[in-house]
């Protein structure tokens, strides 16, 4: 009686010392467990969510506020004619130069020294004083060298083939460019467009005649550096500047609106 006693305690208090592990390995524990851990989980994917939904909101808000910022302050003048509407087209335009050009609005302030407009291709850009990548990423550039503006001469002006200077592609001879600046409109009509490699500058030489030369890399849709340079050239017949002094142009015409 007395070991079937021991023998009886023996077993009990294993049962017991078993019960916990039992019950913590139970389903009803490990569905628990599942639950929390899908809390933590899903609380964790909604902080994630929130913070990227934030970072859209602040990067749309930056954006749209640097595009006010130039459409009030990229004015030039007082007369209204002679302000940018700044509603860019973005259609034709690759994602990173739209990008790219959202970041320029706020790297750089400086006025541009003049509008340019091809009514054939709904185009309307600043045009500033040189042709460095933040320049380009704004607007478009006068390259130096080439006739300043209100100079009788050949300008030159480069722009992104992927950017502003896209649609080019669509313009041929007949088609009217029109130069707008504080003092006056110039008006050019394109006699030709072409295709050159870099290292042709004759493009850019003084012609002795008013002229205007958009310069932008070629092929348009071409992925990586392109190998050559798309010219339209343009003269004026209204045009009544000072003759531009001869200007030291650079060994090729490098990669303006290169990606």
């Amino acid at each position: 009686m007395l070991w079937d006693k021991v023998a009886l305690a023996e077993k009990t208090g294993k049962r017991s010392s078993a019960e916990p592990a039992s019950r913590a390995g139970s389903p009803t524990n490990r569905g628990q467990w599942l639950r929390q851990t899908e809390n933590v989980l899903l609380l964790i994917g909604s902080l994630m969510l929130t913070t990227y939904a934030a970072a859209r909101l602040d990067s749309e808000f930056s954006s749209r506020l640097a595009l006010d910022r130039f459409n009030t302050s990229h004015a030039i003048g007082s007369d209204p004619a002679l302000k940018l509407n700044g509603n860019v087209d973005f259609t034709l335009w690759n994602p990173k130069r739209i990008q790219a050009y959202r970041e320029s609005l706020l790297a750089k302030t400086d006025l541009p020294i003049a509008v340019l407009r091809i009514p054939k291709i709904h185009l309307e850009v600043p045009v500033f004083n040189d042709t460095d990548d933040t320049t380009l990423n704004r607007g478009v550039g006068r390259i130096l060298g080439t006739a300043e503006i209100g100079q009788r001469g050949n300008m030159a002006i480069a722009g992104h083939r992927d950017g502003f200077f896209r649609g080019l592609k669509d313009v041929g001879p007949g088609d009217t460019i029109n130069l707008v600046t504080p003092n006056k409109a110039v008006h050019f009509v394109i006699e030709r467009t072409e295709v050159v490699q870099p290292e042709n500058v004759s493009v850019l030489a003084d012609t002795g005649i008013p002229s205007l030369t958009l310069v932008t890399c070629f092929p348009f849709y071409f992925v990586g550096n392109a190998p050559q340079r798309f010219i339209v050239y343009a003269t004026s017949t209204d045009f009544d500047g000072p003759n531009s002094p001869s200007g030291m142009l650079a060994g090729q015409i490098q990669n303006e609106g290169e990606p």
